[in-house]
């Protein structure tokens, strides 16, 4: 797994740089934010990160380091949905991170549950992420989402704003077919919506990984996130090539700016279902596993780069 881990981050980096301050000088003090790691949940404890969650909290909804049940010889972060807990985003178990987060590459290597034989229908979202808000600035909150409902397909997006009057920039990808369904903006009352062109639309197209499924098998997916520009991408299961799924710039709208906390959780929705079957609404009836195999942050230097 560790040969196998380092092989993964060397091929996650070769992004250019742009130029920005000190995040630590722009947010306070360094020891409130977190260096360069990579959590690979080995441990029942973790220095980078703590269990939070606005449900019921049940204990059996999340374990570190334990055995993952469909790749013999990995230790995993375990989140298993509750059935008794209510609809809504953080109602079901979450990671965050001890400290804050900035500019700089994410990435996680995980694997949703499958569904499809128990609960087809079934409406849960499992959210990779960062989130805070800031008095001065709003949200700042960068994502990657699947709904288990179909696990062929892909969120990725921001929020950003103020409380009420929040935007969003997103994406909507079917990996499988290499369609990208859907890339704009909106508000979050759903007015203004527009399609997002030119520079904040790249790629326009997108290969697709034959027979991807995100509950089949572990994926390494990531972002890089910088002052004028987020880029989402996953590695290609079979060439190991890093695939972008949308480099956003050309427009500071839907670009985070403050600092934030790192984040992964798991939960039930009755309002969104996945895009491919409106009836993926049902509250779970089976405590589905998601398991995390790493999560890792490096921050970017003064000089918008990230260290090799």
């Amino acid at each position: 797994m560790e040969i196998r881990l380092l092989a993964c981050i060397i091929l996650l980096f070769g992004l250019t740089g742009c130029s920005f301050k000190n995040q630590e000088q722009q947010q306070g003090v360094e020891d409130e934010f977190h260096s360069e790691f990579v959590e690979n949940f080995n441990d029942s404890t973790s220095i980078f990160f703590r269990h939070g969650t606005g449900g019921k909290g049940a204990d059996f909804t999340w374990k570190m380091g334990t055995d993952s049940p469909t790749e013999p010889g990995t230790k995993v972060l375990s989140f298993k949905i509750d059935p008794e807990d209510i609809a809504g985003a953080g109602r079901g178990p979450e990671v965050i991170s001890n400290k804050l987060t900035h500019y700089g590459r994410y990435a996680a290597r995980l694997k949703v549950p499958d569904v499809s034989e128990i609960q087809p229908n079934v409406g849960a979202v499992v959210g990779y992420f960062t989130y805070r808000v800031d008095s001065e600035h709003g949200l700042s909150e960068i994502d990657f989402e699947w709904l288990v409902a179909d696990p062929e397909i892909i969120y990725v997006g921001t929020w950003t704003g103020s409380r009420g009057n929040l935007e969003r920039i997103g994406r909507t990808i079917n990996m499988a077919e290499g369609v990208i369904y859907d890339t704009s903006f909106r508000k979050q009352d759903g007015s203004n919506r527009r399609r997002l062109t030119g520079e904040q639309n790249q790629p326009e197209r997108i290969e697709p990984i034959e027979n991807y499924d995100a509950s089949s098998r572990f994926h390494t997916y990531g972002f890089d996130w910088y002052p004028d520009r987020i880029r989402w991408w996953m590695i290609h299961p079979a060439t190991s090539d890093t695939i972008v799924l949308w480099d956003y710039q050309g427009s500071d709208i839907g670009i985070p700016t403050s600092s934030t906390y790192y984040r992964m959780n798991f939960w039930h929705t009755n309002n969104w279902p996945v895009e491919t079957n409106p009836n993926s609404l049902e509250k779970p009836v089976h405590p589905f596993e998601l398991e995390i195999d790493w999560m890792s942050y490096e921050p970017m230097d003064t000089a918008g780069s990230i260290k090799k």
